[in-house]
């Protein structure tokens, strides 16, 4: 991950914490041939949501959380890209048929998918990114919920761009996009406007989403409205679509917040990113399993304390002394000193 110097640097610090055949949707490039692999390697697949590989940020973290794996533990891993929903249930049923170990489906969309899998294979182990294994259906025992605390990340967003909002000549305005309107989005959303608030009580908060996780017009449309309306910050949770959101913020010269990865590298028009360490939990459920320590039937929780969230390389041009009151945040909330909203109001 970038860092900045000074204090920027300190505390992305502080709140950051071989080759994969890659597949290109459905379950038809299962023919590919497999890469050369030590005999006996345990065997991942990854199956990515609509918004494939290319979005910087959730499905490219799941990735490189798998290739890390690969190339630390010496494990054989595969991806399949999903070019629709109806790609789903297929691409996690060839790998369960063709005997992998650890599936892991990225994304709350996939919830069904796997629930259906884990049911016909429980010889096979499953992992599903931001849903609660619980709310499965079946709630299979071969089944795991890697969940992130995402409402952290974004409350720490929201409260560096209320400050630097705040600073602005005229009315305090901040945006945030969404995606889908799912649980992780809405906790991502919902951080932000609390963090928002407690910095700038009075600050006018404006939200919308585009159902879509890929058409950066979309997403670029909702911003450039929300600017119009005096947005000085537009925060993205959109995918590959919210890429049209921060180039929104580039265009108009107002700053945008990325998502998920850490999306600096997109310009200095960037404030910071609420990271989700995606790569961090895929590798770690690898590891587990590796490690005989692997259960199924549950929940494994990302936040703060976990490494699991945090702020990516914030802007140089913030305020030492804003970096700092957010720092002084981030212990409070890895404390469990401060509660944070989940659903978006």
């Amino acid at each position: 991950m970038a860092r900045r110097a000074g204090g920027s640097r300190r505390l992305a610090l502080a709140l950051a914490v071989g080759a994969i055949i890659t597949g290109c949707g459905g379950a038809g490039d299962d023919e590919q041939p497999a890469p050369q692999e030590p005999a006996g390697a345990l065997k991942v697949g990854l199956v990515t949501d609509v918004g494939q590989l290319n979005d910087r940020g959730f499905n490219q973290l799941a990735y490189q959380g798998l290739k890390r794996a690969q190339r630390e533990l010496g494990i054989s891993g595969r991806v399949i890209e999903s070019r629709t929903a109806a790609d789903y249930v297929p691409n996690v049923t060839s790998l369960a048929r063709k005997g992998y170990d650890l599936v892991i489906g990225v994304g709350f969309a996939q919830g069904d998918a796997i629930d259906t899998s884990a049911q016909r294979w429980p010889g096979v182990r499953f992992a599903i990114i931001d849903v609660d294994q619980t709310t499965l259906a079946h709630r299979p025992k071969n089944a795991v919920g890697l969940l992130f605390r995402e409402e952290q990340a974004g409350y720490l967003a929201g409260y560096l761009a209320a400050r630097v909002e705040r600073a602005r000549p005229g009315r305090d305005v901040i945006s945030s996009v969404g995606g889908m309107k799912e649980p992780p989005v809405d906790r991502f959303i919902a951080g932000y406007r609390a963090g928002a608030r407690r910095a700038v009580p009075g600050i006018t908060l404006l939200n919308g989403y585009s159902r879509d996780w890929d058409d950066q017009a979309k997403c670029k449309e909702i911003a450039l409205d929300h600017i119009a309306r005096g947005a000085g910050v537009v925060f993205q949770v959109a995918g590959g679509c919210g890429l049209g959101a921060l180039d929104a913020a580039r265009q108009r010269r107002v700053w945008g917040v990325g998502v998920d990865a850490d999306q600096s590298s997109l310009g200095p028009h960037i404030l910071t990113s609420a990271q989700k360490r995606v790569d961090e939990a895929v590798y770690r459920t690898i590891e587990s399993v590796l490690e005989g320590t692997w259960r199924g039937g549950r929940n494994l929780v990302f936040g703060l304390q976990e490494d699991g969230v945090g702020l990516g390389a914030v802007s140089p041009k913030v305020p030492r002394a804003v970096v700092g009151a957010a720092e002084r945040i981030r212990v409070d909330i890895a404390a469990g000193k401060l509660k944070i909203p989940t659903t978006v109001r």
